[in-house]
């Protein structure tokens, strides 16, 4: 006789993988307004500098909401990504292929904001 134990934890666990694969295709369907998105490393050094460009974004454009890391980010990423309403995207700064030094990965923030307004213009 099998135990019912294995059956609904069998059950349970192929319901929370349905979940998460369903999770990253509704988060990308529709954007309902534009908004900055920066992917960093969980690196302090990453962090910090996130936090400097997000301020800085802030300060420029208070009506976009600036998401820092929505996702797990990749591996040694910084990128600054603009998202717009209809769905599509506009890479404002990637530091993914820059360096060594490491220095040379991150934007100066005023870099960032003006290819910020270039795009909203």
């Amino acid at each position: 006789m099998a135990s019912r134990g294995r059956k609904r934890k069998a059950e349970a666990a192929l319901a929370a993988a349905a979940e998460k694969r369903e999770k990253p295709a509704s988060s990308q369907k529709g954007v309902e307004e534009a908004s900055v998105v920066i992917e960093h490393c969980m690196s302090r050094v990453y962090g910090r500098n996130a936090a400097a460009l997000s301020q800085a974004l802030r300060l420029e454009a208070p009506e976009l909401p600036v998401k820092v890391n929505p996702t797990k980010p990749r591996r040694g990423s910084f990128e600054v990504t603009l998202l717009r309403p209809d769905g599509s995207s506009a890479e404002l700064w990637t530091g993914i292929k820059k360096g060594p030094p490491r220095k040379l990965k991150f934007p100066e923030p005023q870099e960032v904001v003006k290819e910020l307004k270039k795009y909203l213009s």
